[in-house]
């Protein structure tokens, strides 16, 4: 099965082409990524005005990539896909209209595909990871815990309550003068800072369940940033490694109780996936493998590169639904937002 995916909820315009083959196994045929970040760096965050624009000049030049890559055509598909939510409204359009349109010409099933869902089935294609695991996925807009049982099963178990943990660190990296984005920013930053040096609170910590707070934590920074100004680059430093060292005691935290959840509910042998933008941040890949490893998880990660928004994850999912049989009218709405299974607020 060959399915083309498109993906253009935020500033990447993306598109691929993916095999899945009988035994429930994959391969990438081809994966074509244009970022606008550098068109979006000025303002220190995503426009989404000037992010619809880009994917409308962007998407049929990214798509036609991805196809003679994968050296196919498309009437060699089975199927396109295509995310359908949540994200800015505006892109989500135009690509959801492009793969419609594809699947129209084409005489293609049709997959509108959650780009949560995206996330949560990449290491399936990666990893050929079997049911149920644990999924983190942490992103620029989405940090949550979620219980992976099947394709369209899933069980949200711990959320944040204000901040996604991406939106924390481009918050950060902007206050302390750092470019866009900001959480490779901060990272790197951190590697020659001391962690020690800032007293950061870390929010919800060994409160019961599995739910996130970022807010205080970067209003503590701010203020903490404040009263030391002028900063220099080593101060930046040790702040950049003050505030990565809370957010890792956080997620570690919430994640020990999300795998108490998990194991509860589930007599297999346990994984945690960490997946979303975030997740390519190697001093939290690293604590949260130690911390699996204490419990009796598995850590499993995509390549960093499958981390970020990319079309192979909408594909992939794609072709996951359609070896159901499952596919999606042409009418299917574009959605800004798209709640992961339940457990999760609409």
């Amino acid at each position: 099965m060959i399915v083309l995916g498109i993906e253009t909820s935020c500033d990447e315009t993306a598109a691929a082409v993916v095999e899945r083959r009988r035994d429930g196994s994959g391969r990438i045929l081809s994966d074509i990524v244009l970022s606008q970040v550098a068109d979006h760096a000025v303002f220190g965050g995503v426009v989404p005005e000037i992010a619809a624009r880009a994917h409308v000049e962007a998407l049929d030049g990214v798509i036609a990539a991805a196809m003679s890559e994968a050296e196919v055509s498309f009437h060699r598909l089975d199927g396109v896909a295509a995310t359908a939510g949540p994200g800015l409204i505006g892109g989500v359009l135009v690509g959801l209209t492009t793969g419609k349109a594809i699947a129209l010409a084409a005489d293609k099933p049709l997959v509108a595909v959650n780009h949560l869902e995206g996330h949560a089935l990449t290491t399936r294609l990666t990893d050929n990871l079997d049911f149920p695991y644990l999924l983190l996925l942490v992103s620029g807009g989405h940090s949550q815990f979620v219980m992976v049982e099947r394709v369209g099963g899933y069980r949200r178990v711990g959320t944040t309550i204000d901040d996604a943990l991406g939106e924390a660190f481009d918050k950060a990296a902007k206050l302390l003068g750092l470019p866009y984005p900001g959480g490779p920013a901060v990272e790197h930053a951190a590697r020659t800072g001391d962690p020690a040096r800032v007293a950061l609170p870390r929010p919800l910590i060994d409160r019961p369940g599995a739910d996130f707070s970022f807010s205080g934590l970067k209003t503590a920074l701010r203020l903490a940033a404040e009263a030391a100004a002028p900063l220099s680059d080593n101060d930046v430093a040790d702040f950049c490694a003050s505030f990565q060292a809370a957010v890792i005691d956080v997620v570690v935290n919430r994640a020990e109780h999300a795998m108490e959840m998990f194991a509860a509910a589930h007599d297999t042998p346990p994984v945690l996936v960490v997946a979303g933008g975030v997740a390519a941040n190697e001093a939290l890949r690293a604590a949260l493998r130690r911390a699996a490893g204490v419990r009796g998880f598995r850590l499993v990660a995509p390549p960093a590169r499958l981390c970020a928004d990319n079309g192979v994850m909408i594909a992939w999912a794609g072709a996951e639904h359609l070896a159901l049989g499952e596919s999606d009218r042409l009418d299917a709405p574009a959605r800004p937002r798209w709640p992961l299974g339940t457990g999760a607020a609409a």
